[in-house]
């Protein structure tokens, strides 16, 4: 059975979200305003799901976000502060994003971190509550979203991690990582198949490189019968 969500198979590379600003996926953050979540690579767990394009709920209108000025006494904080995510010392990138985020409460990128960080060591509802100061800091960057789905999953809170998925979709139409999570969920969680071949679908639509992984998964569902589907339903129970 496909485990997990993508934490970001995108994350690997760094999320790229916005400190106060947008965000893309897969290239390093350069500015505070750019900034954000670097999950550890090795919580990051192997992408299994697929996904499919279908329509997704539009979210009601967000309030655009102002840009936030960030000095570069705080900027240089926030970048060493990935260093040391970067480099395992997890601790020590806590301690700093934390300052961060209790001295620019405003900037989304330090609680993201976080956020992350507690997911990953299992402190969910910690996770959670920093996520959501990250959405509500910057609620225009698809990242944190992404993050915020992945974590209400883990929680087991499937209706809330559909909606942040759809909200991370709805900014931005082509984040790769929330069509393959949405996907899972609905496969492995929501018990939609159909959806969720749409969703694997659009995924890989959106990765020029392709995915066996998930091109499987799409050729299993195709071929999955009834009774199959019913079963891992019932599994699922």
């Amino acid at each position: 059975m496909r485990s997990v969500d993508i934490a970001s198979r995108v994350g690997l590379a760094l999320l790229a979200a916005g400190l106060a600003g947008c965000a893309t996926v897969s290239e390093p953050l350069k500015s505070l305003q750019q900034a954000v979540v670097a999950p550890l690579a090795s919580a990051i767990a192997p992408a299994t799901a697929a996904s499919t394009a279908a329509s997704v709920a539009s979210p009601p209108p967000m309030k655009a976000e102002p840009s936030t000025p960030v000095s570069p006494a705080v900027q240089r904080a926030y970048d060493e502060a990935r260093r040391s995510l970067r480099a395992g010392r997890v601790d020590e990138a806590e301690k700093a994003f934390r300052a961060l985020a209790q001295a620019n409460p405003e900037l989304g990128g330090p609680h993201a971190n976080l956020g992350i960080i507690y997911r990953q060591s299992g402190k969910l509802p910690e996770a959670v509550a920093e996520l959501e100061r990250a959405v509500q800091a910057n609620p225009r960057e698809p990242a944190y979203f992404n993050q915020l789905g992945v974590t209400h999953r883990q929680n087991g809170q499937f209706t809330k991690a559909r909606e942040a998925y759809e909200q991370a979709i709805a900014l931005d139409a082509n984040h790769a990582a929330a069509h393959l999570n949405l996907g899972i969920l609905h496969d492995l969680y929501l018990g939609d198949a159909r959806r969720a071949l749409e969703l694997y679908d659009r995924y890989l639509a959106l990765s020029p490189g392709g995915d066996a992984v998930v091109t499987k998964w799409v050729a299993e569902i195709k071929n999955r019968k009834p009774q199959q589907a019913m079963l891992v339903r019932k599994e699922k129970e």
